[in-house]
């Protein structure tokens, strides 16, 4: 199986952008240890700051791989874009949070992209990132 994992704004920060929040540890770190749990899936990541190119990022690796993880972090709360694109792309993708969006602010509580999603993971930090690719894996 074939998982993209994209992560969107400020998400390149983890390990140092608010710790309280998102923990202490770096996405890349994090990686190395969700690729060793998940031997027999190929998983690939990129991240981006810019909304547009997550889009491109959706589109242009939808005919290569099998489902996508998507952290769309802030654009999560706003991209109709970013929505509209996951409805056509044809492969499931699970919309993962890693704080609890529905302990923080009244913005952050609903998620313009999570309806259009096979399902939404939010407040467990890093793990959620495993939960995903174990949930793919499972409705293989």
């Amino acid at each position: 199986m074939r998982i993209l994992i994209i992560n969107g704004p400020n998400l390149d920060l983890l390990g140092t952008r608010e710790p309280h929040i998102y923990g202490s540890r770096t996405f890349e770190d994090y990686l190395t240890e969700l690729r060793d749990a998940f031997p027999d899936v190929e998983i690939d990541f990129k991240q981006s700051n810019v909304e547009g190119e997550i889009v491109a990022l959706l589109r242009t690796h939808a005919p290569r791989v099998d489902a996508f993880v998507l952290n769309a972090a802030g654009y999560s709360h706003t991209s109709v874009a970013i929505r509209d694109t996951i409805v056509v792309l044809g492969k499931p993708v699970v919309e993962v949070h890693i704080s609890n969006i529905h302990g923080r602010e009244e913005f952050r509580r609903h998620t313009v992209t999570g309806g259009v999603c096979a399902g939404v993971i939010t407040g467990f930090g890093l793990a959620g990132y495993g939960m995903a690719v174990r949930y793919l894996l499972d409705r293989r």
